[in-house]
Parts: structure tokens; C-alpha cells; sequence
């Protein structure tokens, strides 16, 4: 059920402790997160602390929560000090998506070409 912690997902069990994470801030809705293969000298996942399996689900079904994850980017962007930055939600496993839980990539530090990939 969207919203509800799944037993099986890996961010879930990030918010809940079970899983190690450097995390880097938290809030009452959100958690974010240095990536375990970073691509760029910054890249953190900020996550809904709620289950929703992708951007477009947690769109539709928490608008609010969708809100707090970019405000959250924009914190996580000014922490590190990063003037230009990219923020990322892949969608899908055709676009990369690999973990089914809602999830922003927040990358700087580094030149970011377009189109990406």
C-alpha cells in the first residue's frame, strides 16, 4: 500500500535503521543520503520517509511529501556549497531506476553534461 514501509525495500529499512547510510540530513518526512556509488563529489539521495515506488506515484499521492523531498535537494545543495547542481528522480527501469522507493539524486561538484547518459 502506497505510503506504508515495505518489508522487502532497502530505503525503507534505511529509514527505519535496520541498514546502514551516511546519512547527511533528516526531517520528520525525509531522509537524505550519500550514495554508495557516487557519480559526481556530491551525490546524496533524498528519500520520503513514506513508501511511494517512484516520483510519479508519490506525486499523485503525496504532493506534500513530493514538496519536502525537492526542498530538502535545495538544503542538501546548499550544505555542500554547490552554485550549479542537477536533481534526478529516474522513473522506471528503462531510466535507471533500481531501488523501487521514490528518490532524488542530488549531484554537483562537477561539470554535468546534457543530455545526460
Amino acid at each position: 500500500m502506497p505510503g506504508e514501509p515495505q518489508d522487502d525495500c532497502l530505503f525503507c529499512k534505511i529509514v527505519e535503521g535496520h541498514v546502514p547510510a551516511t546519512i547527511v540530513r533528516e526531517t520528520d518526512t525525509t531522509v537524505a543520503f550519500r550514495d554508495i556509488n557516487p557519480q559526481a563529489p556530491t551525490h546524496v539521495l533524498v528519500i520520503p520517509k513514506a513508501h511511494y515506488r517512484d516520483a510519479a506515484a508519490l506525486a499523485a499521492g503525496a504532493p506534500e511529501l513530493a514538496a519536502d523531498v525537492l526542498r530538502e535537494a535545495q538544503s542538501v545543495a546548499d550544505e555542500d556549497k554547490l552554485e550549479s547542481y542537477r536533481i534526478v528522480f529516474n522513473t522506471g527501469a528503462g531510466a535507471g531506476q533500481t531501488v523501487w522507493h521514490a528518490h532524488a539524486h542530488v549531484l554537483g561538484g562537477r561539470g554535468l553534461q546534457w543530455p545526460p547518459g
